[in-house]
């Protein structure tokens, strides 16, 4: 299937603005979270939802901004710790995240929640965090059941590259917290670009969380496709040539994360119609040969 693309607000600074331009691009997924925009986020994307049915909207759990830390904490939700590192994954806190995200997003329903870097403050204990996310995925699925979210996931940054955990570690979390073999884990988000590179040449081999992730019958999201916009200054016209002959190198750049095997779509945070265009033609196109992007990776990590 071909790669999809949808916005990403996390380094938005006019969330609504973005999200416009986006819906007139033609984009139906938006990916948010309570901590982005300062806290702002989904109060600016609230306002646009009632009117788009069809608008698939996913957001996050465990972030968390300096007044949302301290609000949680004098709740008693969250330690004084969890305050203080403005992160906590806790089953309270995440029971009240749900409610909140619902309140402030203006849905009666969360399209997708995520469970945002969970391997933050792990500090090396993996079979405590896989405990930890278990916990998570059992408020998750409890949601679920209530009819609260649709489905659940992992938004991750470095949560599989450093072995803190593999896509089967958080197949079988779900079924543990489901206490079935149906749950309602849906989906994994994770950095896939020219930089953050792994992930593609592992799935041109077949191995890898994304491969991995889609043979679950998991969605796959990569988010940060252009590395917060370091990789227009860093790609060379030559390196875009050599990429996919007479594209930008944006553009370039975007159909290496979309020909990735595996790949359900990435999140994007474009901001004006121009670069939806550039961006939504570069999906749009075929994907590149395999035996040309691992050529492609063997360069790049050379």
């Amino acid at each position: 299937m071909m790669a999809v693309l949808g916005l990403g607000t996390y380094r938005c600074r006019n969330v609504t603005a973005a999200a416009r331009t986006a819906i007139a691009a033609g984009v139906t997924i938006i990916d948010t979270a309570p901590v982005y925009a300062r806290g702002s986020a989904h109060a600016q994307l609230a306002g646009l939802l009632p009117d788009r049915p069809g608008l698939r909207i996913s957001t996050k759990a465990g972030h968390m901004t300096r007044h949302q830390a301290q609000a949680a904490r004098q709740a008693g939700l969250i330690t004084s710790e969890e305050a203080a590192a403005c992160h906590s994954i806790a089953p309270a806190y995440l029971r009240h995240r749900i409610t909140a995200n619902i309140t402030e997003v203006g849905r009666g329903r969360l399209d997708l929640l995520y469970l945002h870097n969970p391997e933050h403050g792990a500090h090396g204990d993996r079979s405590r965090l896989l405990e930890r996310i278990t916990q998570a995925f059992t408020i998750f699925e409890e949601a679920a059941h209530q009819g609260d979210i649709a489905g659940y996931g992992i938004a991750t940054w470095s949560g599989f590259t450093s072995g803190a955990f593999t896509v089967q570690d958080l197949v079988t979390a779900a079924r543990r917290a489901a206490g079935s073999t149906r749950t309602h884990l849906r989906a994994i988000q994770l950095p896939v670009n020219l930089i953050e590179l792994t992930p593609v040449a592992q799935a041109l081999h077949g191995a890898g969380p994304v491969v991995e992730a889609a043979g679950a019958g998991l969605e796959v999201w990569a988010s940060a496709p252009l590395n917060g916009g370091e990789l227009i200054d860093l790609v060379t016209s030559d390196l875009a040539e050599f990429i996919r002959p007479g594209s930008s190198q944006v553009a370039a750049t975007l159909a290496v994360v979309a020909s990735t095997p595996g790949l359900t779509g990435a999140l994007l945070s474009a901001s004006t119609a121009a670069h939806w265009r550039e961006a939504l033609n570069s999906f749009q196109r075929p994907a590149i040969p395999l035996p040309h992007l691992q050529d492609i990776c063997r360069v790049l990590r050379a």
